[in-house]
């Protein structure tokens, strides 16, 4: 493994850059919390008022003091796995994992295998709230985000374009009942999809905006909005990375927290849902919806300093 680089090269111009840009996005993101005209629900509770079960997406590692708060369809798989190599978490016989790549996924997705506020009042009582603020000073907190329309999609295509028997029965039976008026449906994705049925990206948008969604149960965290995941009004992240910028960021944050020399981020997986696809997934749906998803996830969009997708929400 190569030394530190020479402060004479290049990197140090990069790094320069990288810091610029890391302070607008947490200048802007301190900014959105405190400006009275942006409101949504839960932004003005307090740390103290969020429920226990609200506090599972924030992972600690307290070898190295590292909160991750982790988003799902945000290179959230490959975070988690650096967090499990820091933590030490997790052991390949008998001895810790040293790289990522070599932890495999169903341990990744474990809820088990990873160390999150949620369970502090398990294991340190009514002390768990005191010790979750003693952290929150001290350790180095993260998150990672991405374009919110483009997160959905990418949602989309992983659980319902992709053969997915939990996210089929759980989700797509009752979407494709509600909205496709479909009565009897199969059993099993693999018939579903054998038999030419797929849920539309239409009928998923329909079924995020029906007020009956959230009456029923929260929405599933792979598209629950990240200001309720992460509450980045009541936690001051120290790094808001991009998933649009997730190589220079993952290097940039790795060096932040002295752990560049004995760890590398992942290669980035390539076949990304990208932003110049949103025109032809949003092309079906009524400009009404697109007016109503944007309004349900404008908060994403300021708070992380994404642009407002004009040319979605206009004729």
């Amino acid at each position: 493994m190569s030394g530190p680089t020479p402060l004479s090269t290049p990197l140090s111009f990069h790094s320069l850059d990288q810091g610029r840009q890391q302070a607008e996005r947490l200048s802007v993101l301190r900014a959105s919390c405190a400006n009275a005209s942006l409101a949504f629900p839960t932004k003005e509770r307090s740390f103290d008022d969020i429920p226990n079960y609200e506090l599972n997406h924030l992972i600690v590692d307290d070898r190295h003091g590292v909160i991750y708060c982790y988003v799902p369809k945000v290179a959230c798989t490959n975070w988690k796995r650096v967090m499990i190599v820091l933590s030490e978490s997790l052991l390949d016989r008998g001895a810790p994992f040293r790289d990522p790549l070599d932890i495999p996924r169903e341990h990744v997705h474990n809820s088990s295998t990873h160390l999150t506020f949620n369970k502090f009042w398990r294991r340190y009582g009514k002390f768990s709230r005191h010790l979750m603020k003693v952290k929150l000073k001290k350790y180095t907190k993260f998150l990672f985000v991405r374009d919110p329309f483009v997160r959905l999609i990418s949602a989309f295509r992983s659980k319902f374009e992709l053969e997915n028997d939990e996210f089929y029965r759980k989700f797509a039976v009752p979407m494709l009942q509600l909205y496709a008026n479909h009565s009897s449906l199969p059993a099993s994705v693999a018939e579903a999809f054998s038999s030419g049925l797929k849920l539309s990206f239409a009928h998923f948008i329909q079924y995020l905006l029906d007020p009956r969604t959230e009456k029923l149960a929260p929405f599933n965290e792979h598209w629950r909005q990240v200001y309720r995941l992460c509450h980045p009004c009541q936690i001051d992240y120290d790094f808001v990375g991009k998933l649009e910028t997730l190589d220079e960021d993952a290097a940039q944050l790795l060096r932040l927290l002295k752990v560049d020399q004995r760890l590398h981020f992942p290669p980035s997986y390539r076949n990304r849902t990208a932003s110049s696809w949103e025109e032809g997934w949003f092309a079906k749906i009524p400009l009404a919806w697109r007016q109503q998803l944007y309004k349900l996830y404008e908060a994403d969009f300021v708070l992380f300093g994404y642009p407002k997708p004009e040319n979605l929400l206009r004729d």
